[in-house]
């Protein structure tokens, strides 16, 4: 993969403080005339440096103010267990981001609910009707103290 340049970056910084920057704009910001900044921009979008562009959605307007952090573990580790869990896990709209992981638990899930009762029911109705569940542990998030999307170049 190419290398980023300065300018790269800089252009990757505007673009993740705001993603409906016009062209003009971020080609303004960055030093660059609009044409070379539109190129940039698509190339590294080609070469899979800009994976895609979304709007960020209000959990609290949405009704879901509150986020529930999981680890869970399951009874076998086979491919076709961690293939079945993981794919009814993304199914989940509750799920913002679920990974992996080594070491004790197998997965570390995060969920947004509506307070303890939308837990409940989430665990309840959805989350310990998945394949192979043997033991979970959940932690309520007080405060975000820092929330990125993607690193910083």
């Amino acid at each position: 993969m190419e290398q980023l340049d300065d300018i790269d970056r800089k252009i990757l910084r505007e673009l993740r403080r705001d993603g409906r920057l016009s062209n003009t704009k971020l080609a303004e910001a960055v030093g660059l005339s609009t044409t070379p900044c539109w190129n940039r921009v698509r190339a590294m979008e080609e070469r899979g440096v800009i994976e895609g562009y979304t709007a960020l959605l209000s959990q609290q307007a949405l009704g879901l103010p509150d986020i529930v952090i999981i680890e869970v573990t399951l009874d076998r580790h086979d491919d076709d267990m961690l293939h079945k869990f993981g794919l009814a896990l993304a199914e989940l709209p509750e799920v913002m981001e679920a990974y992996l992981l080594t070491g004790e638990y197998d997965y570390l899930i995060k969920v947004a609910v509506a307070g303890t009762a939308g837990y409940e029911e989430f665990l309840r109705r959805k989350l310990y009707k998945l394949p192979g569940i043997r033991h979970s542990r959940s932690t309520f998030v007080l405060r975000c103290l820092k929330r990125a999307h993607s690193v910083e170049p």
